[in-house]
């Protein structure tokens, strides 16, 4: 199971250093072929119908995985070490790399982790900082907060691992959703994913801000945020899961939870007092909060530890699909069963809605059972983002 935990709260304006996607136990699945090209070609193609080229403006940021530090990628496609010396006169790095005049943009990609920002119109504005450990480190776009620098601007990201083993990529809406983004990944095999079909962009807007709980997500014509940060903001309803937390909470009480891991392992768990408990060696879980379902965090908590992690793992997204009532065996697979009950994460349904191959990243453990838009090959040949037709 791909580990989102540190994508959990987002990158705030505060985040210093970008996460790492690195922490999958893929090897096997690759045994035998050859190792990825490094640097990988990155294509950049732009459909947006809204946009020249000139107005996008691309970042490749991240996370050096020999060295680990912050860095940024040159147009030229190497891997440079961030620097507060990067910061203008204006107090913020200009990271951006040009696409072509017109035309496809073909970019080298090294080795590293990090995201792939895509800015519209305006430059996103990165600043350079001293992080905790007293070295380098970036201030990343928190666009749904008002008071960040780059609220106005619409952009959007991708997030990646390029390592030794292979190329790791999904496109995400778990902090927000803003520009339509796909990828294709090619290699081993000819992936594609996150594509929304033209039009979708206001109906993601649109069905989001139709519930009224929701509502108060849409960011004018900018984007659509994550309910757990609407909650935070004050924008969303911090006791929204709560009577369906309690309704889960009474049902297996007396009833036993079965929950089938993706690493072949199978735990069974029942409500005592106040806290799941589960066999295998499973920490006991307690009950969560709404902010804990949205972010799958607190008591959701998923440590990388392949016991306790995919266990809360699957209890997040039982909750924010709704089917913890329905089936005492999870998770459910069938997406027919998702998202059904009146409480619900309706922000993470309408993404899911308006996509071609009905996956994206809706909330932080969409990856279970499969949902998310996410793909990964052990000997990558080529990656090519396009921003598709609004």
């Amino acid at each position: 199971m791909l580990s989102r935990r540190s994508f959990l709260g987002g990158v705030s304006a505060a985040a210093l250093a970008v996460p790492v996607l690195g922490g999958l136990s893929t090897a096997p699945a690759f045994a035998g072929r050859r190792a990825p090209n490094v640097p990988l070609p990155l294509t950049i193609v732009n459909q947006s119908g809204q946009f020249d080229n000139a107005s996008i403006h691309v970042y490749v940021v991240g996370t050096n995985l020999d060295t680990g530090e912050q860095s940024r990628v040159t147009p030229d496609g190497q891997l440079v070490p961030v620097s507060e010396s990067d910061n203008g006169s204006d107090g913020f790095a200009d990271y951006a790399i040009p696409l072509q005049g017109s035309g496809d943009t073909t970019l080298d990609l090294p080795g590293m982790s990090g995201r792939i920002y895509f800015a519209l119109g305006d430059k996103l504005k990165f600043k350079v900082v001293t992080g905790g450990d007293g070295k380098p480190a970036l201030q990343y776009p928190a666009g749904w907060v008002d008071s960040d620098p780059n609220y106005g601007i619409l952009h959007d990201t991708v997030e990646f691992t390029l390592k030794a083993d292979g190329m790791y990529c999904n496109t995400t809406m778990v902090d927000m959703f803003s520009v339509p983004l796909s990828i294709h990944l090619q290699g081993a095999e000819d992936q594609t994913t996150g594509t929304v079909p033209a039009g979708g962009r206001e109906r993601i807007l649109n069905g989001v801000a139709e519930h009224s709980d929701f509502a108060g997500l849409r960011q004018d014509d900018l984007r659509v945020i994550a309910p757990g940060h609407g909650l935070d903001l004050g924008k969303f309803p911090d006791t929204y899961y709560d009577s369906y937390i309690d309704e889960v909470w009474s049902k297996y009480q007396g009833t036993q939870l079965r929950v089938d891991t993706d690493n072949g392992k199978v735990f069974t768990g029942q409500i005592s007092g106040d806290t799941f408990q589960f066999d295998g060696g499973v920490q006991p879980i307690g009950k969560p909060s709404t902010r804990d379902v949205l972010f799958c965090d607190g008591a959701l908590a998923a440590p990388n530890d392949g016991i306790t992690g995919p266990v809360a793992a699957i209890l997040g997204a039982g909750f924010n699909r709704s089917i913890l009532l329905d089936s005492a065996d999870q998770p459910g697979t069938d997406p027919g069963g998702f998202y059904r009950h009146d409480i619900t994460n309706h922000y993470s349904k309408v993404m899911h809605e308006n996509t071609e191959d009905g996956k994206a990243y809706g909330f932080a453990f969409d990856d279970v059972a499969g949902f998310a838009s996410y793909v990964q090959d052990g000997a990558p040949t080529s990656i090519t983002v396009t921003l598709t037709p609004w």
